[in-house]
């Protein structure tokens, strides 16, 4: 079988794209106008108005198209099949010779360009354009709060100033909190002279303020210097660990090379790093699974599809790719809980998704 791409290649090909283009960009509306609205919430809060809504909005489209696209892939490669069955476009080009096998590399070689376009965003603009609206918003939310690209977060309450070099959103399904890393407290006296540094491992927020772990605190006097170290303390402290939070490390939106570097950070220090692995080989696994999914759809084309209308595909599509997605979060948790391997937890679906594939395509060519 030749790969050279022939005219009804290049036309499967483009109406696959378009229906997926299509899809996309009514599901990015739809969760824009979503997103906005729990954004809009934020308005009034500082200097945070409706344009820096807007352009916080703006800045997490990359993000949002990265996220959406394996929907709207599966569920415009649908469609699109669907149309092409319905009108016998399919039949006709089934009569002129084209194999099942053809028709998918056609579809599958579509699907790619896009979904190399989104491994590339996912790298580069998603997490650039995330890091922007999170500074943005934090800086306009809180006058004391700065973001420093290298140097961490930094943020000033009344005579301390903070800086943290690393942090966490956590989440046990009960309660979230902010646990920041590496953390460093400067206190200066009324006329500027440095009092104290307060070095922690850890600082995880509460109700009045921080919970201080492994503590070394320094204390400079007028000609003496003393240090002390504590197993923890508190500081009381009203600083919003919201903008705090602006940024620390929430794996979801990072690269697979600051996810890397991130888990790398976590090993050398004993800290807990299953968060940072989960997305980390989710980014190895997300053009496998977008093909997969294609894949498997494929041969309901040549039968399912052909009869029904919009609705029927539609919902087929949706079901299709919550189905998967559904599974594959069910293994990679109990991949967690059992302390496995994750790569293990995202190839088993994956795997069972090509071969219902293959099982497809030999019982339709049947």
């Amino acid at each position: 079988m030749r790969l050279v791409p022939k005219i009804h290649d290049l036309y499967v090909g483009r109406t696959v794209l378009l229906m997926v283009v299509g899809v996309w960009a009514v599901m990015l509306g739809l969760d824009l106008t979503l997103g906005f609205a729990d954004e809009f919430n934020r308005v009034g809060k500082g200097n945070y108005g409706v344009l820096q809504a807007i352009t916080y909005m703006v800045y997490t489209v990359p993000r949002r198209l990265y996220q959406l696209f394996p929907y709207a892939a599966v569920i415009g490669a649908l469609m699109a099949l669907g149309n092409l069955a319905a009108s016998s476009e399919l039949t006709a080009l089934r009569a002129l010779g084209l194999s099942r096998r053809r028709l998918g590399l056609s579809v599958a070689a579509a699907i790619a360009l896009l979904t190399a376009l989104m491994v590339i965003s996912g790298e580069t603009l998603g997490p650039w354009g995330e890091r922007a609206a999170d500074a943005l918003r934090a800086s306009k939310t809180s006058k004391d709060m700065i973001v420093a690209r290298y140097s961490g977060v930094w943020a000033r309450e009344g005579e301390f100033i903070i800086n943290a070099q690393g942090g966490q959103e956590k989440d046990d399904g009960k309660r979230s909190w902010v646990e920041l890393q590496d953390l460093r407290l400067f206190e200066f006296a009324p006329n500027g002279q440095l009092k104290t540094i307060t070095h922690a491992k850890t600082g995880v927020h509460t109700g009045d303020g921080w919970d201080l772990s492994q503590v070394t605190k320094t204390t400079f006097a007028e000609r003496s210097i003393k240090e002390d170290k504590l197993a923890s303390m508190h500081w009381v402290s009203k600083l919003d660990a919201t903008s705090l939070g602006a940024d620390i490390d929430r794996p979801r939106y990072l690269s697979a090379q600051q996810l890397k570097a991130g888990m790398e950070y976590r090993e050398r220090n004993k800290l807990k790093a299953s968060d940072f692995e989960e997305f980390y080989w989710g980014r190895w696994f997300y053009p496998i699974n977008i093909l997969a999914l294609c894949l498997a759809a494929i041969p309901f084309a040549f039968g399912t599809l052909r009869s029904g209308g919009l609705g029927k595909r539609l919902f087929i599509g949706i079901v299709f790719g919550l189905a998967f997605f559904l599974l594959q979060s069910t293994f990679v948790e109990f991949a967690k809980v059992y302390k496995l391997d994750l790569r293990v937890g995202y190839a088993v679906p994956t795997v069972v998704m090509l071969l219902f594939a293959y099982y497809l395509f030999r019982r339709k060519s049947g």
